[in-house]
């Protein structure tokens, strides 16, 4: 079977982001005041086969674990979609 995962890697919230700080700064020079925070991650698709959406949730989570986020500055979320 095929599927899609969905990833989203987050800076942990304790940690400081220096990006999401610059754009929180830049949006309220320019009147953009209703903010209250701004946190800047990455977002990633992958293509997979896998015998069913729990092998490719398996397959995507060690994925995550070593590839695709760090685990001591990063947090990461994903859902897997059947295509």
């Amino acid at each position: 079977m095929k599927f899609i995962a969905q990833v989203n890697v987050m800076p942990l919230k304790a940690l400081l982001d220096p990006q999401g700080k610059a754009v929180m700064s830049s949006a309220k020079r320019m009147g953009f005041n209703t903010m209250s925070s701004v946190r800047i991650g990455k977002h990633i698709d992958v293509e997979l086969e896998a015998k069913d959406k729990a092998e490719a949730a398996s397959i995507m989570d060690e994925l995550c674990k070593t590839i695709l986020s760090n685990p001591i500055i990063e947090s990461y979320e994903f859902n897997i979609f059947e295509i």
